[in-house]
C-alpha cells in the first residue's frame, strides 16, 4: 500500500517537528516547509494529497497560500491549521481556498492524524465520481452512435415478464444486429 503525501506548512519548525512525530508515519509520507514559497516547491516537486498550513505566516497567508495550491493543484485536500480563531480568516480560507477543513491550535494529534484520514477519504470518493461520470459519458455517447446508426434500437419494449420484446422491424437477421453491436462497443473500447 502506497502511503499518502502530506505536507506540512508553518513557519514555527518546533510546531512542525511536532506534528511529525505525532502522526503515524506507516501510514503518511511526512514533507515540512517553514514557509508558502518553500512549500509551493515541494507541490512542485511531488504528488501531495493533503497539505496542513498555518494561516499567520510572513510573506503569504495559509489563505492565500492555499489559494494558490487549488488553482495549481485542485485535487489536493486543503487544510488550515492556525493559532488565532480569525473569522475573517476562516471565511478567506473556505472561500477563496476551498479548504477541506479549518483547525484551531492546538489540535490534538488524533484529531488531525483523523481528519488527515477524512480528506484522504473525501479525495478517494471525489476521483471515482469522476471516473464513473467519465464511464457513463462514454456509454451515453456509445448509444448515440448506436441509434444514429440504427434508429430505434436504444428504444427498447419490455414484456409483462420483462423480457425484451422484438417486434418486425424490418430486422430479419438479430444475430447481425448483435454483431454489429459488437463492434461498436469495441470501437468505444478503444477511444
Amino acid at each position: 500500500m502506497q502511503k499518502a503525501k502530506i505536507l506540512l506548512v508553518d513557519d514555527e519548525p518546533n510546531l512542525t517537528s511536532a506534528l511529525v512525530r505525532s502522526l503515524d508515519r506507516t501510514q503518511f509520507e511526512i514533507f515540512t516547509a517553514d514557509s508558502a514559497a518553500q512549500g509551493l516547491l515541494i507541490l512542485a516537486g511531488h504528488e501531495i494529497d493533503v497539505v496542513v498550513s498555518d494561516e499567520r505566516m510572513p510573506g503569504m497567508t495559509g489563505s492565500q497560500f492555499l489559494t494558490e495550491v487549488r488553482k495549481q493543484w485542485p485535487s489536493t485536500i486543503r487544510m488550515i491549521l492556525s493559532g488565532q480563531a480569525d473569522l475573517e480568516a476562516a471565511v478567506r480560507a473556505i472561500n477563496e481556498g476551498e479548504v477541506y477543513r479549518f483547525l484551531l491550535k492546538p489540535c490534538h494529534p488524533t484529531e488531525l492524524q483523523m481528519t488527515i484520514l477524512q480528506g484522504l477519504q473525501h479525495k478517494q470518493l471525489v476521483a471515482q465520481s469522476r471516473k464513473l461520470l467519465m464511464e457513463h459519458q462514454k456509454t451515453v455517447n456509445l448509444l448515440e452512435e448506436l441509434e444514429k446508426a440504427n434508429p430505434g434500437i436504444t428504444k427498447v419494449e419490455l414484456d409483462e415478464d420483462g423480457a425484451i420484446s422484438i417486434e418486425e422491424t424490418g430486422v430479419t437477421d438479430v444475430k447481425s444486429l448483435i454483431e454489429d453491436l459488437e463492434r461498436e462497443m469495441l470501437k468505444s473500447a478503444r477511444r
